[in-house]
């Protein structure tokens, strides 16, 4: 082409820089909010302690507060006897019958046998208790 002419031909190539662009944003928001929503409903301090890490396997997670509050997976619970009920179904439904407890290190421990009591009363044919690791 000479300079100073004006090519005629219609632009048939697809401008992809857009689409990079918002799909990058979705990563980065995706990133961003997938941690908030794994957070246990009740903010407890594990224990210290050496371990190893377990099995990801079907699992129910029972966590206690230092203030009483009880947590079956993602729902609160101030009552003892429906968090109990609640454990039960959920039970039946799994096929491990594995129970994890997270009860804060400053938690009374006999609300922690307690909680141990139900849990093997509901149908939990094993339980852990989850700790932080030392570092």
């Amino acid at each position: 082409m000479a300079a100073g002419v004006i090519d005629d031909e219609p632009i048939t190539d697809i401008n992809i820089t857009p689409l990079v662009d918002v799909c990058l944003v979705l990563v980065i928001i995706f990133m961003v909010t997938a941690p908030m929503m794994s957070e246990p409903p009740i903010k407890v301090e594990l224990p210290r302690a050496h371990t190893r890490e377990g099995e990801e396997k079907d699992k129910i997670t029972l966590t206690l507060s230092k203030d009483g509050e009880y947590a079956v997976d993602y729902e609160k619970f101030s009552d003892p006897k429906v968090m109990e009920e609640r454990l039960k179904e959920k039970l039946l439904q799994s096929d491990s019958k594995l129970v994890i407890l997270r009860a804060d290190q400053d938690a009374r421990h006999g609300n922690l046998t307690d909680l141990m009591a139900r849990a093997k009363d509901a149908g939990a044919l094993s339980l852990t208790i989850a700790t932080e690791q030392k570092k």
